[in-house]
């Protein structure tokens, strides 16, 4: 069966980093278009980011451009999002998904 488990949340100050990573299975990943998602206390899920199956087109949320990077190894079957200079707004459960597929979240809290 298809399993998305997401890895590499924590606590972090503000302006600091943190990668987080999905390892996937059960799925021709390298066939698959893979988004990272993010969903802060009262607020709606959103879309953070997403990557094509060759890494040629990238998406990001307006929030995040120019600070968070999503790449992803297809031999690994893994995504990455590469989070820099994080800000207390950044707080969330961020969920990694493809298709109806999603995983069980990491979270991630930015806070001095």
């Amino acid at each position: 069966q298809v399993q998305l488990v997401e890895s590499g949340g924590g606590l972090v100050q503000p302006g600091g980093s943190l990668r987080l990573a999905c390892l996937a299975s059960g799925f021709r990943f390298s066939g698959n278009r893979m988004r990272w998602h993010r969903q802060a206390p009262g607020k709606e899920r959103e879309l953070v980011a997403y990557i094509d199956s060759t890494s040629t087109t990238k998406y990001y949320a307006d929030s995040v451009k120019g600070r968070f990077t999503i790449s992803r190894d297809n031999a690994k079957s893994t995504v990455y999002l590469q989070m820099d200079n994080l800000k207390p707004e950044d707080t969330a459960v961020y969920f990694c998904n493809t298709d109806r597929y999603w995983g069980q979240g990491t979270q991630v809290t930015v806070s001095s």
